[in-house]
C-alpha cells in the first residue's frame, strides 16, 4: 500500500487554528511536516500536534515518512507551490510511492482581499512607510476622492467593465486610506475602517427590512419609499433639504433640490429674473418635468462636441 501524502493548503488571511473538521482530525492522526515555521504551526503546536521543520525536497520527505501510512504537509502561507509541483511530478513518474490528496484546511470567504487592502494600506500609512500618504489629511484627500469618483463615471458611461475594476479600486484606495487617516486621530475621534464596514453594514439592515426582518412588500417602489421613511427616522431633519452634498456639480444640486421640493408637496416658485443663473435653473426644471437627467444631458452634449473639437483637429486647417 502507498503512502498516502495530504497537502493541507489554509487561508493566510484568517486566524491561524481555523480549520476544518476534517483538517484537525487529519493532523491529530498523521505526523506534519511543514517547510518553516509559521503562525498555522505554532497554532497546532499549542493544542499538543507536533509540526516537525522539513527544509528539503520531496524525496526527503518521502524518507522521512516511510513505513507511515499517511502524512501532512502544512503548506506555508503562499501554498509551497513550486514544493508541491515538484512532488507531484516524482510521484507522477512513480505512482507506487505515494498518493498525493490535496486538502483544503480553510479558504479565504467573499471580501478576503480587502483584509489584504487594509493590511498593505497600514504598512503604507505607517511609520516607514510612504512619507506621502503619511502627509495626508481627510481635507487634501477630498479632491481625489471626487475625481476617482468621476473616473469610475466614465467607465459606467462608456461601458467599460474592465476600466470599471480599475476604478472603482482607486476609489477603494481612498475608502481605506482615508479610515487608516482616521486610525491616527485623537482617541475622541478615532474610527476605523471596522467602524465604516459595521456602520454600513447596520445600515443596510436596517434599511432593508424586506430581506432582514421578513417586513412585505409588493414592489420596488414600495421598497424605495420604505428606505426613504427609514432614513427619515433614523435623522432628525429640519429640512427637506438637509442631507444634500450642496458640493456636488451646480446642475445635478439644482436637480436635487428641485425633487426634494416636489417630493414634500412644496410649491415654491422659480426665479422669475433674466440672469444666467435663473435661466439655467428653469431649463433644469423644465428636464425634471420633461423626465430627463439635466447632469446626463448636459454631459452627453459636452461629450459630443468634444468629439466634434478633435476632429477639427485631425481634418486641419481650412482651404
Amino acid at each position: 500500500m502507498s503512502i498516502r501524502i495530504i497537502l493541507l493548503v489554509t487561508s493566510p488571511r484568517l486566524p491561524a487554528g481555523l480549520l476544518t473538521a476534517e483538517a484537525w482530525d487529519a493532523v491529530r492522526a498523521y505526523p506534519v511536516f511543514a517547510a518553516a515555521d509559521s503562525a498555522q504551526a505554532e497554532a497546532l503546536r499549542v493544542t499538543g500536534v507536533a509540526v516537525t521543520i522539513l527544509d528539503t525536497d520531496p524525496q526527503g520527505l518521502l524518507d522521512a515518512i516511510a513505513g507511515q501510512p499517511a502524512a501532512v504537509w502544512l503548506a506555508g502561507p503562499h501554498g509551497d507551490q513550486d514544493f508541491a509541483r515538484q512532488l507531484g511530478l516524482r510521484l507522477a513518474r512513480e505512482p507506487g510511492l505515494a498518493e498525493l490528496e490535496l486538502m483544503y484546511g480553510s479558504w479565504d470567504p467573499p471580501g478576503a482581499r480587502l483584509l489584504d487592502a487594509v493590511t498593505v494600506m497600514d504598512r503604507l500609512a505607517s511609520p516607514g512607510g510612504d512619507p506621502w500618504k503619511r502627509a495626508q489629511t481627510h481635507l487634501t484627500l477630498a479632491p481625489y476622492l471626487i475625481e476617482e469618483a468621476y473616473e469610475a463615471y466614465d467607465a459606467i458611461a462608456g461601458d467599460d467593465a474592465g476600466a470599471l475594476r480599475e476604478e472603482l479600486g482607486d476609489v477603494l484606495l481612498q475608502v481605506v486610506l482615508h479610515a487608516r487617516l482616521a486610525e491616527d486621530h485623537d482617541e475622541s475621534d478615532r474610527w476605523s475602517i471596522d467602524d465604516v464596514a459595521g456602520d454600513l453594514v447596520e445600515k443596510m439592515i436596517r434599511r432593508n427590512p424586506h430581506v432582514f426582518a421578513g417586513e412585505r412588500i409588493e414592489d420596488i417602489e414600495e421598497i424605495t419609499a420604505n428606505w426613504e421613511r427609514i432614513k427619515r427616522e433614523e435623522k432628525a431633519r429640519d429640512s427637506v433639504l438637509d442631507g444634500i452634498a450642496m458640493s456636488q456639480p451646480s446642475l445635478a444640486l439644482a436637480a436635487k433640490i428641485l425633487h426634494r421640493a416636489e417630493r414634500a408637496g412644496l410649491d415654491v416658485p422659480l426665479p422669475a429674473g433674466e440672469d444666467l443663473g435663473s435661466l439655467l435653473l428653469r431649463v433644469v426644471a423644465e428636464a425634471r418635468a420633461a423626465g430627463l437627467d439635466p447632469e446626463a444631458e448636459l454631459r452627453a452634449a459636452t461629450i459630443a462636441f468634444a468629439e466634434a473639437v478633435r476632429a477639427a483637429e485631425n481634418a486641419g486647417p481650412s482651404e
